[in-house]
């Protein structure tokens, strides 16, 4: 078997991913996308949205901690079916909700559920991709993120305007069953799958010990000791509430600012960010492998390009002096893209850093992390757009949180690299 065919296969597991992460997204843009239906019929200010999103971002925390360690007992392939089948089950629940209180169950149900993504997908490609081509792989199947957010606010926008917004959450949670039943038919691990010879499993464990090298075992409480751990920890801490703002408040804040009606566009200015975000994660991803290929360090290759994506995002706090929408939107896609292509690399630092066995941990514990910064930071949101609301400038409070948008990646990597300045390889004692 030569190698373009052996190759496929890798590839054919990073497609899966890419779908359930694009299926992921949707599930959780219907509640931005619909912000403003949802207001008007269950009457909630910003505070209360804000105070939605937190309860999300909440369970979303538990979720990839408690994924994390699940993932690494129980193996990435049953990890994700259990982790999607609850976020299905649980976007379709919103469709049922009469009540604000019953809205946050089924808002709690799906955070803990999307909370297996990103721990089974991350680990998925662990195992099948050498650390050459990790942040590569990565970059493609987060990419599904931004398909995502492109292809939601079509469908979203065109069910709920011709059959309600119940009808939209039912429809999106109902796609991952589809999805459920290719992930168990075409998943399994290298050593497992009956088409993969010895020279793709040599490939894949090219820059390890071996296939057959012995499993490193890292107690699970220990990882907290290990300034690596930390390093991951403060780099999600502080960039993923950005994506969340992003994805939550984005569709209002155009609408309101440039007074348009995202239903009758379809959300086109929302497809066009995503659009362009698409290129920065799979470019993000790109960049980092392309720098390893070429001779550099890994640490080196990831903490470069880490660092001019952070600068990239610097310029959204200009958007407080755009009166022209599209400018407006070219400056939140190449922060959006931006943050995806960080999103690509900070992932693959983890597995840059931890052995296999105890990845989907580190995952999860970066990504509860990340996700009690997404809990946190809504609620300052919210706070801060009613009571500028009150004053009737809600313009002057999106300006300070975009100001706070454009510092906070630098802030991250300068974290990162005081925990873990090469990010030396964790040695199992």
């Amino acid at each position: 078997m030569n190698s373009t065919v052996m190759s496929k296969y890798r590839w054919n597991v990073v497609t899966l991913l890419f779908f359930a992460t694009t299926i992921n997204y949707i599930d959780r843009q219907v509640v931005g996308l619909l912000k403003d239906d949802l207001a008007v019929a269950f009457n909630w200010t910003e505070t209360d949205y804000g105070n939605l999103v937190t309860a999300f971002s909440a369970a979303y925390a538990v979720g990839l901690l408690a994924f994390g360690r699940i993932v690494d007992k129980l193996g990435s392939k049953l990890g994700y079916t259990i982790s999607i089948t609850i976020w299905s089950i649980a976007a379709m629940a919103n469709a049922a909700a009469k009540t604000t209180f019953g809205f946050g169950v089924a808002r709690v149900a799906l955070g803990f559920g999307e909370g297996g993504n990103f721990p089974s997908a991350i680990k998925a490609v662990a195992e099948w991709f050498p650390k050459k081509e990790r942040a590569f792989a990565t970059g493609i199947f987060n990419a599904g993120a931004n398909i995502g957010a492109v292809v939601g606010p079509v469908i979203v926008y065109w069910i709920a305007r011709e059959h309600g917004w119940e009808s939209a959450f039912l429809w999106t949670g109902a796609i991952g069953f589809a999805w459920l039943i290719l992930w168990w038919i075409f998943y399994d691990l290298p050593t497992k799958h009956k088409k993969i010879n010895q020279a793709e499993l040599a490939h894949i464990h090219s820059d390890d010990a071996g296939v057959d090298a012995p499993v490193q075992k890292i107690p699970w409480v220990k990882l907290f000791s290990i300034r690596q751990t930390w390093a991951f920890v403060f780099g999600k801490l502080l960039t993923d509430p950005i994506w969340w703002f992003f994805l939550f408040w984005i569709p209002s804040y155009l609408g309101n600012k440039y007074n348009i009606n995202m239903k009758d566009t379809l959300g086109l200015p929302v497809i066009i960010i995503y659009t362009i975000t698409s290129v920065g994660s799979i470019g993000g991803g790109w960049l980092s492998s392309k720098l390893i290929n070429s001779g550099w360090p890994i640490f080196k290759a990831r903490k470069v390009s880490m660092l001019i994506f952070a600068i990239c995002v610097i310029p959204i706090f200009l958007i407080q002096f755009t009166t022209n929408m599209w400018a407006g939107v070219l400056l939140i896609s190449l922060a959006a893209a931006a943050h995806q292509a960080w999103s690509a690399n900070i992932f693959t630092t983890a597995s840059d850093m931890f052995p296999k066995s105890a990845l989907s941990s580190v995952v999860g514990i970066g990504g509860m992390a990340g996700s009690i910064g997404g809990m946190l930071f809504p609620i300052f949101v919210g706070a801060m757009l009613d009571h500028y609301k009150l004053l009737g400038n809600i313009d002057a409070g999106y300006n300070i949180l975009f100001s706070i948008c454009a510092g906070a990646y630098i802030v991250a990597w300068l974290m990162m690299h005081f925990f873990a300045p090469k990010m030396e390889k964790v040695e199992v004692k």
